[in-house]
């Protein structure tokens, strides 16, 4: 579960890929990343979620991105400064930006372009 009490659950992503693989559009996936303050759970995030989208680009899926949400903790409508989202902890009171474990995680997928599975 994520701080705002949301599953966890990388396959929704893959199915929702292989409902769309014949489709004649392209899809960018972005917005999917996990409210999570202690940064314990992202970086599995980040790699689960990937994994299944490989695996939906190697049976056919036409995606051409992803993008995890978000860079820098952010102000979520509904809930204000609470969520947790970046990969970046932002400091309200002096705006100081310093990057979570989870970053180098991330920057790492990027450049390799892809997970091991």
């Amino acid at each position: 579960m994520t701080d705002m009490g949301w599953e966890i659950y990388p396959k929704g992503l893959y199915n929702v890929l292989k409902f769309y693989e014949n489709s004649k559009t392209c899809r960018f996936y972005y917005r999917n990343g996990i409210a999570d303050a202690e940064d314990s759970h992202r970086a599995r995030f980040i790699v689960d979620h990937l994994k299944y989208v490989q695996q939906a680009i190697a049976e056919g899926a036409n995606v051409r991105g992803y993008f995890y949400w978000s860079l820098l903790d952010n102000f979520e409508w509904a809930y204000g400064f609470g969520p947790k989202f970046g990969l970046y902890k932002v400091d309200r009171t002096n705006f100081v930006r310093t990057p979570r474990p989870s970053a180098a995680v991330y920057a790492e997928i990027c450049k390799n372009n892809g997970v091991t599975v």
